[in-house]
């Protein structure tokens, strides 16, 4: 039996790549010895691979390269879903929204590549509105690109993972829905009012 269940995945390659544009703060993970390595870095979806950098004195940063194998992981928006929320009887539970990739790594020795995938990244990151553009001729951009390496993960495997109520009635399922929106705004802001 697959986990979760056949209501809870998404095979559609575009949601996933959706949830990837949306949210690309990504949980990079590589295996040294049996123990897992674990990055966060922000990847942008190119072409079926993903690119990347990752600082030079980072330890994974030597797994990131030679063909090795890697599992990245995206989140999307996730809540608690309380029974209150629904219309029919139900049971709490949470809902969330995960792609789940396997790839194999490339390094990009090319400085000109790196330089030019960094700026690729701000313009990608500053959409819509662009306010900061990085110019090649940054001078902090050369001095730190020595400190900084490039990688793309040729992706062998999707997984989507989203689970929204799918096995509920239309209207709870939109009620979902609209926790979702709601309890993501509200958690935020309380969060950060506690620690900011």
């Amino acid at each position: 039996m697959n986990y979760p269940p056949k209501h809870h995945q998404d095979d559609n390659i575009d949601h996933m790549i959706d949830v990837i544009k949306t949210y690309p703060l990504a949980t990079v993970i590589s295996v040294k010895n049996n123990e897992p390595l674990i990055t966060y870095l922000p990847l942008v979806y190119d072409n079926e691979k993903l690119i990347g950098h990752i600082d030079i004195y980072n330890p994974q940063a030597q797994l990131l390269k030679d063909n090795q194998p890697v599992t990245v992981l995206f989140g999307g928006p996730q809540c608690y879903i309380s029974p209150t929320v629904y219309s029919t009887t139900q049971l709490p539970t949470w809902n969330y929204i995960k792609v789940h990739l396997k790839g194999k790594v490339t390094a990009i020795e090319s400085k000109e590549a790196l330089k030019q995938s960094l700026i690729t990244m701000t313009e990608f990151l500053e959409a819509p509105d662009h306010k900061y553009v990085l110019d090649p001729d940054n001078p902090r951009l050369n001095a730190n690109l020595n400190y900084i390496e490039m990688f793309e993960i040729d992706i062998t495997n999707w997984e989507g993972k989203f689970k929204l109520s799918q096995d509920k009635k239309k209207s709870d399922m939109r009620a979902a829905r609209e926790e979702l929106i709601r309890a993501n705004q509200e958690s935020i802001r309380l969060f950060l009012d506690k620690v900011f």
